[in-house]
């Protein structure tokens, strides 16, 4: 017979006060089924006592007796008043003994306790003691509480108003040295106009621009040319005349061509100038906050790497904090748009299989290399691309592959090799030169949706699959030299590019895992913000990295201080990958709104974007819920980037005032 205590299902009840188990008493009175204080004692027709509802759930799902096991029926069991009796004894004495004197007091009373009028006149004359004693307490507690409140929120806004009036002393600060280098650019401008001027009104024979001068030029001239050609026919003298007057004529013309080029430089520097003061309210805010950050220091100050740039901006006396912010307000004020300079097709129209999931620079951005469902890594020149017409717009290389591709990484140390990651769980490396596989690793057993090449060790590759690992491969070696296990699939890996042994793992779980390499048992940090799937990582620098994830929002994180720096949103991306690069200050990622979009890293708001049209298709917004941008990729130090969508269009973009 099954084990009958194992099939009692008892309802989520309140349980019965315990008991001291050291009495044979009282273990009498326990349920055998609740293990409580029995509550409406029931008896079997075989002599033991429930709970009323223990029981009758019992018997609802079993016909036997919890406790030995005797057949048992609904009919076969009765009330045990005695028990019940007795249980009710029991009761009131453990609630007598473990109630409050006040509560004992009160019980009396209720009960017919005798109490003479002086002794309740004392008992009242206690209370009301008692009683203004407690509510002085409680008076004195809640004053102190409001105190506390009050000096609390003091606190606060003294500190919110020093910090107020130390960014009010930066910002005046600011405003007198902005000043002061703004007249010495007006004062060095007027002294260049002046100089232009200066040059414009000059010509050959000390001819003035004046009219005076002019005809007094002409007049010498004639003089002299008939005091040395006495007799000389007055028709020749009529041309003297006409040449001067030509001449004159043409420097008049060129006085009105230099005013004029002048004044429409000036308009269109003001009206550029409008453009940018648009710009600059239109981001306001988190350019406000932008300058206030930098200015309190809380960034790192201008990079070493800027040493130069630095050393001009301790001669004009700016902070480093100043400087870093003119530097992202000129650079965000400079650019408003993507102009297409070039654009290719990767295959037939609307097609499934031109869904480019990978684009790639090489190490001299001199190729591109594209890869996705067409199980094929095409290699393009990209100067042939940007110059040349349609027509040569062919891959140079062109390799074929057995599966459906996921992700491309070059090598930047040997131009010719470049990663592949495949939907069968495949990690190849390539020489484009041969179009043949130098390395191939097959130890991932589900789909891998990412590969990186570190930068510091050209041996080094980083994997990360849907079977929640992440692989570390070197070329040296036939089969991986380290392996992570995580507990949810991986979408996205990416080494630091200043080392070799530190990096970050995009997954499913909404988080991305900092790992050092040395030590793998545990993330050396793990960045949560993300509210789904992370599908992308890249590094803007060795200290910042962004993210990319399925709840439509980029993210840029301190990986030195293990900080969020800022989120950003305006591009639509809740179910595909759309791709994501970085390029020091600049961001670039796809939407599935058929758009790709640029941001400052600086500035939450897109920049800029970017609609791709669907070709021989009306540009609807029917249309554009069907395709998506699927990958991005900025060429090295400039505002170039190409972009592919879902049919397999690539376009060359370039930021534009």
């Amino acid at each position: 017979m099954d084990d009958v205590s194992t099939g009692a299902i008892v309802p989520a009840v309140v349980k019965q006060p315990s008991v001291d188990s050291g009495s044979e008493v009282d273990k009498e009175v326990l349920c055998p089924i609740c293990m409580g204080i029995i509550k409406d004692a029931f008896m079997t027709s075989c002599g033991h006592s429930y709970c009323y509802m223990c029981i009758i759930t019992h018997l609802d799902h079993k016909s036997d007796c919890p406790c030995c096991g005797a057949a048992v029926t609904v009919n076969q069991i009765f009330p045990n008043f005695l028990l019940d009796k007795l249980l009710k004894k029991t009761t009131a004495s453990q609630v007598s003994k473990s109630a409050s004197p006040l509560e004992q007091f009160r019980q009396a009373l209720l009960q017919g306790y005798e109490v003479s009028v002086k002794e309740l006149d004392t008992l009242l004359s206690l209370l009301s003691e008692k009683k203004r004693k407690l509510e002085q307490e409680e008076a004195e507690r809640n004053m102190q509480n409001l105190l506390d409140f009050l000096q609390c929120l003091r606190k606060k806004k003294i500190d919110e108003l020093n910090e107020v009036q130390s960014d009010v002393h930066y910002i005046k600060e600011d405003i007198s040295l902005v000043e002061k280098h703004r007249i010495d650019l007006y004062r060095a401008k007027d002294r260049y106009m002046a100089k232009m001027r200066m040059h414009a009104g000059e010509v050959p024979g000390s001819i003035s621009w004046s009219s005076s001068s002019i005809d007094k030029d002409n007049s010498d001239q004639l003089y002299a040319y008939g005091k040395a050609h006495q007799g000389v026919p007055v028709s020749n003298m009529q041309y003297i005349n006409e040449y001067g007057q030509s001449q004159a004529s043409s420097l008049g013309t060129q006085r009105k061509e230099a005013s004029s080029g002048l004044s429409s430089q000036h308009t269109g520097q003001s009206s550029l100038a409008v453009m940018k003061k648009k710009r600059v309210q239109s981001q306001f805010n988190d350019l406000q906050q932008c300058y206030l950050q930098k200015r309190r220091h809380l960034v790192n100050p201008v990079q070493n790497n800027d040493k130069r740039d630095s050393d001009v901006v301790q001669r004009e006396g700016y902070s480093s904090g100043l400087s870093d912010f003119q530097s992202v307000l000129s650079t965000f004020t400079q650019y408003s748009r993507l102009r297409v300079i070039a654009e290719l097709r990767h295959g037939e129209l609307f097609h499934s299989a031109n869904i480019v999931s990978s684009i790639e620079f090489d190490r001299d951005d001199e190729m591109f290399a594209t890869a996705g469902v067409s199980r094929r890594i095409k290699v393009f020149n990209f100067s042939t691309i940007v110059n040349e017409p349609p027509e040569a717009h062919c891959p140079v290389v062109e390799i074929s592959t057995r599966s459906k591709l996921s992700c491309l990484s070059w090598n930047k140390h040997t131009k010719n090799h470049i990663a592949s990651s495949d939907y069968e769980g495949t990690v190849f490396v390539w020489d484009v030169n041969t179009r043949q596989s130098v390395m191939e690793y097959e130890e991932h057993e589900k789909r891998v949706w990412s590969v990186d090449y570190s930068r510091q060790e050209p041996s080094m590759l980083v994997s990360g699959s849907d079977d929640c690992k992440v692989k570390i491969w070197s070329t040296r070696k036939e089969s991986s030299a380290m392996n992570i296990d995580m507990k949810a699939n991986i979408c996205c890996v990416k080494f630091n590019p200043g080392s070799s042994t530190h990096i970050a793992v995009g997954s499913v779980d909404h988080h991305i895992h900092y790992y050092d390499l040395r030590n793998t048992s545990h993330p050396l940090h793990i960045f949560s913000g993300h509210q789904k799937t992370v599908s992308y990582v890249k590094f803007l620098s060795n200290d910042e990295l962004a993210s990319a994830s399925t709840d439509s929002t980029l993210r840029l994180w301190d990986v030195k201080r293990y900080l969020p720096v800022r989120t950003f949103r305006g591009h639509t991306n809740e179910k595909n990958f759309v791709g994501l690069s970085v390029n020091n200050d600049f961001l670039a990622c796809g939407s599935e709104t058929n758009e790709v979009y640029g941001y400052h890293k600086a500035i939450s708001k897109p920049l800029t974007w970017h609609r791709f049209g669907t070709p021989n298709v009306d540009d609807s917004d029917d249309d554009s819920g069907s395709y998506f941008i699927s990958a991005v990729c900025w060429k090295s130090d400039s505002p170039t980037m190409l972009a592919a969508n879902s049919l397999g269009t690539i376009k060359v973009l370039v930021l534009a005032p």
